[in-house]
């Protein structure tokens, strides 16, 4: 290690759609590998829900604005000897560019770390980096800059329509989209003038329906490079990675295009001179076999979380090392500990990302998707095939009952769901396939390559197997083989999901685990980071005194990044009172899901089904279900049966699961603050929708209408009147006698207070009492 340096952090500011959790992450390692090599952080950032933030993760911790003025004056105060720019996404490659842009660099002698500003700018400016390309030899769409709507139309009148709109210095593809004509081009180019902080546009020739890869790559300051990942979207061109489903490694490239791609990828990041991480996108044509860059992302990005994950590789800890000056070949690969990290990572596994949208809150949004992101956060689930991560994945949303329930369009209507992207187009899918449709014919409809959709086509004839007959062991092997969970299997044959779960246990079919070790088996891996699947064998896991912490899956909309950040401060506790902590999540974007973050991680559903397999592997001495949200919490009967049942010495630590019941349901609730004298607003329970009419006329509108077991306040409303009422009950139909939904009187224009404490069951800690500007009736 060199000279000991001050280095300024800035980090990425609140969750925004296209910057999420990632650079909680991300900012979490940057910190701790400057820390480790003996440097001293200030950390700026405005999010209070992060690890980031924690006094504990730098030396110096500013929750401040994140804007010139700002970090300027921190500049000043702190006297920094550099900035670290590409661990806060894209605000804080605009922040480091703007300070720059300001002279607060120069003025005070801040140095940028790994990739130049000349870079930066190179890969951000769209026609820079065209030109760029276009010097290097790497062929990219055709296209022109436009500074204000009169250049835009001209430059589309000469490329044709459909033309791709992409704003410069935007994330998640704010801004853009795609003009099939001079009127919508007019909104969507003028929109994208305004949002870009440099005015500036391209417009861009259409490469619609050529499939996309991306490359994940690290680089040091010696050029010597590594692709830590390669990745595949499902989708076509046309709609944004971060709304694709995308499959890591990349799967139907034949190796000749795969190298010619892999080739590109690092002359690109070596032409460009980036030191660090980067992703590097292509689009490619499977019949001419042509390719086109798209774009380079000279930071860590959504994509390089997925990437670390589906690796095992700390690509933010490492793009940090590489930046202050150090090789690739000095840095050890952590997980196999005989390696260094110059050794490209090698898998024998299957990884698939699926966005989670916000539709089933926003029942009234508009569900197209395309170049701008609407997705709120991603889950990724690790099997042995396609078929097997995908149905994992499908569990680990936390949306429906977590398996295909199909669609009820017919004829036109299902044709027209497979053609335009939208948050149901994979639903669409299964229910063609299972309506008849061809896999050929589904793979022209949607622009899926054929492999996946022959894929998806056999798990629906097994699907249509398993309803045909009885539940032989045999078959049902194949459908465990096949990533079908218990509840899949439960649905198709008209069976309980206790009743497969028993046939599994007679027939000897169970989990095993395996762990993800960055080069196939090849080296012994050292830090237990596991997925399941059926038909292998297992590893044998070596495990002492644990509690196993469930965290909070994929964020969504009232479930963000505070709940990993509680899951993270769990782990910590159960580490400092000596025993191992143990987390199950499926969240790529976190820093629970890290390699190093807990003494095992298991990237899973959080589901019943996979966290009762895990318990019964784990045998911890205690299960933790108030850190992950609602999505843990909802757990809490099944994971108390499942330990009945099996005999497991394993506790349910914290409240016990009838208090949470009591706490969840409106009715046992309302029924409990009656008891012991706290005073409500006068309500009702009810179980079923014309309860719900009953009891709003009863009381008088306005009422509040709220359900039970939800988080965010999903589908909680204030009714005015019977008509409004009628139309909430055709959209949210959450009344049920295990689900009572509570109807009270709304108080108009009363103040809302919060109280946070923390009780050991008999003493009570009072945190915080916090008064809301907001009148209550806003969440």
């Amino acid at each position: 290690m060199g000279k000991s340096l001050k280095v300024l952090v800035p980090g990425s500011g609140p969750i925004i759609i296209g910057q999420a959790a990632e650079f909680d992450y991300s900012g979490s390692q940057c910190c701790a590998a400057l820390r480790e090599d003996g440097h001293s952080v200030v950390l700026v950032n405005s999010n209070p829900a992060t690890i980031q933030t924690d006094p504990e993760t730098a030396d110096v911790v500013y929750i401040e604005p994140l804007n010139v003025a700002t970090l300027e004056r921190i500049i000043e105060k702190e006297r920094p000897d550099a900035i670290m720019p590409g661990m806060g996404g894209q605000t804080g490659l605009n922040l480091t560019t703007a300070l720059a842009e300001a002279g607060v660099l120069e003025k005070y002698n801040v140095r940028l770390l790994g990739t130049s500003l000349k870079t930066i700018e190179m890969a951000e400016d769209r026609e820079k980096f065209r030109l760029g390309m276009v010097e290097l030899g790497e062929p990219v769409p055709q296209s022109g800059v436009a500074q204000d709507l009169p250049q835009a139309l001209a430059l589309a009148e000469k490329l044709g329509y459909p033309a791709v709109v992409r704003p410069a210095y935007t994330l998640g593809g704010t801004g853009g989209g795609i003009a099939f004509s001079r009127e919508e081009l007019e909104v969507i180019a003028g929109r994208g003038l305004a949002l870009s902080p440099t005015k500036q546009v391209l417009i861009e020739e259409s490469v619609l329906g050529w499939q996309e890869f991306e490359f994940e790559v690290l680089r040091d300051c010696g050029d010597d490079a590594v692709v830590i990942c390669s990745m595949e979207n499902l989708d076509a061109m046309g709609v944004h990675t971060g709304e694709s489903i995308v499959v890591a490694p990349a799967l139907t490239l034949p190796d000749t295009h795969y190298q010619r791609l892999r080739s590109s990828a690092l002359k690109v990041v070596r032409g460009l001179g980036i030191v660090g991480g980067c992703n590097v996108q292509f689009a490619f044509d499977p019949v001419s076999t042509d390719y086109v860059v798209i774009e380079v992302n000279p930071r860590v990005s959504r994509s390089s979380a997925l990437a670390s994950k589906a690796t095992g590789v700390p690509i933010a800890r490492i793009a940090t090392l590489l930046a202050l000056g150090r090789r690739l070949y000095e840095l050890s690969n952590r997980i196999t500990g005989n390696t260094s990290a110059a050794f490209e990572p090698a898998l024998d596994y299957i990884v698939l990302k699926i966005p989670r949208w916000p539709f089933d809150k926003f029942k009234l949004a508009e569900r197209d998707i395309g170049t701008q992101m609407k997705s709120t956060g991603e889950t990724m689930a690790i099997g042995r095939s396609f078929e097997e991560s995908l149905l994992k994945g499908w569990r680990s949303l936390g949306q429906g009952r977590g398996f295909p329930e199909g669609v009820a369009e017919r004829g036109p209507a299902l044709e027209e769901l497979l053609r335009q992207p939208t948050d149901r187009r994979l639903e669409a899918i299964w229910e063609a396939l299972r309506q008849g449709f061809g896999a050929k014919a589904v793979a022209e409809q949607t622009g899926f390559h054929a492999f996946f959709t022959s894929r998806i086509a056999t798990l629906v004839a097994l699907e249509a197997e398993l309803a045909g007959g009885k539940l032989a062991p045999e078959l049902l092997a194949r459908a465990k083989q096949a990533g079908f969970g218990d509840a899949h299997i439960a649905y198709a044959c008209g069976l309980t999901e206790a009743e497969v779960h028993e046939a599994r246990r007679l027939a000897g079919i169970r989990s095993s685990y395996l762990m993800v070790d960055t080069c196939a088996g090849e080296f012994a891996a050292r830090t237990p980071y596991f997925y399941s699947t059926c038909g292998d064998a297992g590893e044998e896991i070596e495990r002492g005194r644990s509690v196993l912490i469930l965290g909070s899956g994929p964020i969504r909309i009232g479930q963000g990044i505070e709940f990993d950040y509680s899951t993270v401060h769990g782990v910590q506790a159960v580490r400092d009172a000596g025993l191992e902590a143990v987390v199950v999540n499926n969240n790529p974007e976190t820093v629970s899901t890290d390699f190093d973050a807990s003494d095992r991680l298991y990237f899973e559903p959080l589901d019943a089904e996979a966290v009762c397999d895990i318990l019964d592997v784990e045998k911890p001495e205690g299960v933790i279900l108030q850190l992950g949200g609602q999505t843990a919490v909802n757990l809490a009967d099944a994971v108390a049966e499942h330990i009945a049942s099996s005999g497991l010495e394993t506790r349910i630590l914290g409240t016990p699961v009838a208090s949470m019941a009591d706490a969840e349901d409106r009715q046992k609730c309302g029924a409990l603050m009656q008891k012991i004298g706290v005073r409500m607003p006068e309500w009702a329970a009810a179980t079923s929708a014309d309860e719900v009419v009953e009891c709003a006329e009863r009381i008088g509108y306005p009422v509040l209408v709220r359900p039970s077991f939800v988080l965010g306040g999903r589908g909680m409303e204030i009714i005015h009147n019977r008509q409004q009422l009628d139309t909430y009950l055709r959209l949210e139909t959450h009344a049920s006698p295990e689900r009572p939904v509570l109807v009270d009187r709304f108080l108009e224009g009363a103040l809302e207070l919060d109280v946070d404490l923390v009780s050991d069951g008999g003493r009570v800690l009072v945190g915080a009492i916090m008064e809301q500007i907001e009148m209550a009736g806003v969440h």
